[in-house]
């Protein structure tokens, strides 16, 4: 498979947006950074789906995952557009199809598709969805794909599943993608979501430090052989935060730039963070791991500082 790179876009999440206190301002820094990404050459943009902020939901603007990509698919035009990763349980799996189908065909044939099971239990409460097990909501999350897969290809589907039950369900127009757009599975969960991915998926992002992904790649490739699956048919992706500065010594004295407070040495060995030639051999060590898809957030958003480095001075080096 060929390397690809993305970065997510600045959505409020990890309050990043803040200093900004025109919400009409804060939405024309993300539009302002995604048509960036496009004109630096990225392969794709990313968006969050949640509703509070972290660390703590703190009343700060965090633009929705769905009407976000929808918008922004119409200020761009090649960059593909992804979700890390879209929470099962917070929309039907029948209307989530309509959503999907939509996107692709708004954006020409754009979208890459990630689902997860969830895991932020005070959006849960907030806003009014059951917060079963994660055993259970990893069977959401599966129903959720199958449903999905199912209305993108066939004409009327009927599915019934644990969670899930469909009547002749209808989704016109179908994704102009062939045979479908990528599905993308959160693979935080080593063992039943990784059984997920080795029947369902297109790629998975998992997380960690070198150690902690070959470990879930171990875990993925023995899935794979129960499953009959080809392991290599399925992309290898990392989502960790960055931070570039063109010297050691501005990348020392930032300190960390961690959104939970993480301290400056465990953030820095578990992150992107350093020159772009330190950044560069970073990523060459999960590479050597098989992983194909880099697609970081940038903690010095709303600056742009990073993601241009990213892209003119990291990228190059590994394409």
């Amino acid at each position: 498979m060929s390397l690809t790179f993305g970065v997510f876009i600045p959505q409020g999440w990890k309050m990043e947006l803040a200093s900004i206190e025109d919400p009409q301002a804060k939405w024309a820094k993300a539009i302002e950074v995604s048509v960036l990404a496009e004109d630096l050459g990225l392969d794709s943009l990313w968006v969050y789906d949640h509703f509070h902020n972290v660390p703590v939901p703190a009343h700060e603007t965090m633009f929705e995952c769905w009407t976000t990509l929808a918008a922004i698919s119409q200020r761009t035009s090649r960059i593909m557009l992804g979700q890390m990763v879209g929470c099962s349980p917070y929309r039907n799996p029948g209307l989530l199809a309509k959503i999907t189908s939509n996107i692709d065909v708004m954006s020409g044939g754009r979208l890459i598709w990630g689902i997860g099971a969830g895991w932020y239990d005070h959006e849960f409460k907030g806003y009014g969805y059951d917060f079963p097990k994660a055993a259970d909501r990893i069977r959401v999350m599966k129903e959720t794909v199958e449903i999905v897969k199912a209305m993108w290809s066939q004409p009327d589907v009927t599915y019934s599943g644990r969670h899930f039950q469909l009547d002749g369900a209808q989704c016109d127009p179908k994704p102009i993608q062939t045979p479908h757009p990528q599905i993308l599975i959160g693979g935080g969960g080593e063992q039943l979501t990784l059984r997920v991915v080795a029947r369902l998926a297109d790629a998975s992002n998992f997380g960690g430090k070198p150690q902690e992904f070959q470990a879930k790649t171990e875990i993925l490739k023995r899935h794979c052989s129960e499953a009959g699956r080809d392991y290599d048919e399925i992309q290898k992706t990392w989502s960790p935060e960055i931070f570039i500065r063109d010297t050691e010594a501005a990348v020392v004295e930032a300190g960390s730039r961690s959104f939970l407070g993480e301290a400056v040495e465990s953030w820095t060995a578990g992150n992107l963070v350093g020159t772009p030639d330190q950044v560069a051999e970073k990523i060459k060590t999960y590479i050597d791991l098989g992983c194909t898809g880099f697609y970081p957030w940038c903690s010095d958003y709303p600056d742009t500082e990073t993601l241009r480095l990213f892209a003119e001075k990291v990228v190059p080096q590994l394409r």
